[in-house]
């Protein structure tokens, strides 16, 4: 059994996430969400999906790119579908 980073249950079925070079512990993808899921700088929601970045900011969508600045950036939707 090993104790989740995040709210500290100690979990028979709890997992483990190597990222970047650190071994993260979690009793569900929940906390492993709140801990590594990075956050849109325009609305501050967490980023579960794919997200975009710019430069090194990262937003949940293009909209919120754009909201702040990322011009360039654009949606992976074909116009009219």
């Amino acid at each position: 059994m090993a104790q989740c980073e995040v709210c500290g249950n100690d979990y028979d079925m709890s997992f483990e996430v190597h990222a970047q070079g650190k071994v993260h512990v979690f009793d569900s993808f929940e906390c492993a969400i709140q801990r590594m899921a990075p956050i849109c700088e325009h609305c501050q929601v967490r980023i579960v999906g794919h997200g975009v970045q710019a430069g090194r900011r990262w937003f949940c969508c293009a909209h919120c790119a754009r909201q702040e600045g990322a011009a360039a950036i654009v949606d992976r939707v074909e116009a009219g579908v």
